[in-house]
């Protein structure tokens, strides 16, 4: 339980007061002070606390509690949504700023950690990238992780705006790369929703740097070229499939890896959605009818036979995906699916290191996605597999399963075929001798 107090620490006769912060955590008592803008008399002061009959000492008194007060609930009511351990002189400092510059519509703050903040705030009614209301979940989360790292980054000295600039980014790319390891791609998407903070910022009359619109934040590609597309083959799941397993919670997990593999879906849109009751009948067969979460794209899944086959035996229970890709390793491991791949996990605390391991330290929930696309991708039309998996561009499906597009193949094999080309003689050369 927090209490606030104030002080009256200086020797002038008029003077602001100090307020000052006490709580305990962890069995240590803390205390925090910050100057505070309100000014009262010193000779006053010595009277406040007094009862007294006096009319007008009693209505200063009345005076001076009702913005005491004010200000006391302003730092008790941000003290219990922050984190305990963010609080900080700092932070009490940041925080009598904020009661005497509010972030408003008009009026907001200029430090970076709470335009992050704004932004979460107004994740229900912020306008959309599908031209909708409201940010997704991913997003928000998103945007809750920058202002972690954010936050880690600054230390204790809040960073505001303005100070981003060309220097100030180059500095936090450096710390996101190399002292948390950090993967191009990862460092390069959390710089890239920093600067649209910026924007964000500038667009509600924040001063900015004056460099920023020449900040470089291009967003680095997913896909690489040389990206590790892990997915399963048919052989790998027929031996997972004929894996003897005594565990329950394996068995359970097996189904869900099964049916990740032939029906694309991923983490939770498996887990909440591939349900008895989206089930539906479709002729003499089955389609899942679902909503994929990410893009809230409708999906008609028909049922194929594995599926079929797990839905008609019982459906596996629900569990957290946590457990599920730990679950995948073990039973990975157990099956055999050991070949040596390269690929990016993290170790040891260090995220996205690239080196070879057998291949069930790579399954997660998210191989069932890939290997529904890899297992049909030339075996059925492309764009009914993207009708699956969800892919709007067909580029960008070839990319998700690290196929490069091809579409030009069949038509020069094709060219030269018909118009027998490739009979063609080449042209005799004209060899001129040099004259002696």
């Amino acid at each position: 339980m927090a209490t606030v107090n104030f002080l009256y620490r200086s020797t002038k006769l008029k003077a602001p007061l100090t307020l000052r912060l006490l709580y305990r955590h962890n069995d240590t008592d803390h205390v925090f002070s910050s100057k505070v803008k309100y000014e009262v008399e010193k000779d006053y002061w010595k009277k406040h606390f007094k009862n007294t009959k006096d009319a007008q000492l009693k209505k200063q008194q009345l005076e001076v509690n009702t913005e005491l007060q004010n200000i006391e609930n302003h730092i008790l009511g941000a003290f219990k949504e922050t984190d305990i351990n963010d609080i900080s002189k700092e932070w009490l400092t940041h925080q009598v700023h904020l009661y005497y510059n509010p972030s408003t519509e008009h009026n907001f703050s200029e430090y970076t950690i709470d335009v992050i903040q704004q932004i979460i705030n107004e994740a229900p009614t912020r306008e959309n990238g599908k031209g909708g209301i409201g940010l997704g979940t991913c997003r928000i989360n998103a945007y809750k992780r920058l202002k972690e790292l954010f936050n880690e980054f600054q230390g204790k000295r809040k960073i505001k705006i303005k100070e981003l600039n060309s220097n100030k980014f180059n500095e936090i790319k450096t710390w996101l790369l190399e002292t948390k390891n950090y993967s191009s791609t990862y460092s390069t998407k959390k710089l890239s929703d920093l600067k649209g903070i910026c924007k964000y910022a500038k667009g509600k009359g924040i001063d900015v740097a004056i460099d920023l619109d020449s900040i470089k934040t291009k967003q680095a590609s997913a896909y690489d070229d040389d990206m590790d597309v892990i997915a399963l083959t048919a052989q790998e799941i027929e031996k997972i499939e004929n894996t003897e397993l005594t565990s329950k919670a394996l068995i359970n997990a097996r189904k869900w890896l099964i049916l990740g593999c032939y029906t694309g879906q991923r983490g939770q849109a498996l887990t909440t959605r591939i349900t008895e009751e989206n089930f539906k009948p479709y002729g003499e067969d089955l389609i899942i009818k679902i909503i994929q979460k990410k893009g809230n794209i409708p999906i008609n899944i028909p049922v194929l036979p594995k599926v079929r086959e797990i839905f008609e035996n019982g459906l596996p229970y629900t569990v957290s995906i946590q457990k599920l890709n730990k679950h995948y390793k073990e039973i990975g491991e157990k099956a055999g699916i050991d070949d040596m791949i390269m690929g990016r996990i993290q170790e040891k605390g260090r995220r996205g290191v690239k080196k070879l391991r057998p291949k069930y330290k790579y399954l997660s929930t998210h191989v069932g996605r890939r290997t529904f696309a890899s297992l049909h991708y030339g075996e059925m039309p492309t764009p009914l597999i993207m009708k699956v998996t969800g892919h709007k561009k067909e580029s960008t499906f070839l990319n998700y399963i690290n196929q490069a597009e091809d579409t030009h193949i069949g038509a020069f094999l094709e060219y030269y075929k018909t118009k027998g080309l490739k009979e063609r003689k080449e042209p005799k050369l004209t060899v001129i001798k040099e004259a002696n």
